[in-house]
C-alpha cells in the first residue's frame, strides 16, 4: 500500500495536491477540512487506499516523576489550549519556549526529539470522526 508522509501543519487539510511515498501526484479532496491523523487510510479513485503516515519532526516530551505530577502538567497544557499528545507516562508537544519554561517551573522533565506528533483533538475537535481502518473511509477522497 502506498503513503502519505505528512508532518501535523500539513495533515489538516480540505484540498491538496500530495506526492505519495513512491512519487506518484494525487490530490486529495474531502468535502471539509479535517485533521488526517497516523494510519489512516484514503481511498483513491480508481480503488487504491493510500496510508497517512505522520512525519518526524521536531517535538519536546514532558515527562513527571508521577502520574499526578503529569496530570498537573496535562492540566497546564489543556488550560492554554495547547495541542499534545497523550502517551503511555509522558506528553508530546511542539517546541514552545514559554510553554517548556514554565512546564519546567511546574517539576516537568523534558526532552527534545525528532518523531510524529499526533495530538489529541478535545471536546471541540472531531478526532473520534477519524477512522483507522475501514469506518469512515467514505468520507475521505482523494483522486488519483
Amino acid at each position: 500500500m502506498d503513503a502519505v508522509t505528512l508532518a501535523y501543519d500539513d495533515r489538516h487539510r480540505r484540498r491538496l495536491t500530495l506526492r505519495t511515498d513512491a512519487g506518484e501526484t494525487i490530490l486529495l479532496d474531502l468535502p471539509e477540512a479535517r485533521h488526517l491523523h497516523e494510519g489512516d487510510r484514503l481511498p483513491l479513485e480508481d480503488g487504491r487506499r493510500v496510508l497517512v503516515s505522520a512525519a518526524p519532526e521536531p517535538v519536546v516530551e514532558v515527562l513527571a516523576s508521577d502520574a499526578r505530577g503529569l496530570a498537573r502538567l496535562a492540566w497546564n497544557l489543556g488550560n492554554r489550549h495547547t495541542p499534545a499528545q497523550i502517551l503511555l507516562a509522558r506528553l508530546r508537544i511542539r517546541p514552545d519556549h514559554v510553554l517548556e519554561d514554565r512546564l519546567v517551573r511546574l517539576g516537568a522533565r523534558l526532552e527534545r526529539k525528532e518523531a510524529a506528533f499526533d495530538p489529541e483533538h478535545g471536546a471541540y475537535g472531531h478526532g473520534h470522526e477519524h477512522a483507522h481502518g475501514n469506518e469512515h473511509d467514505q468520507d475521505r477522497q482523494a483522486h488519483g
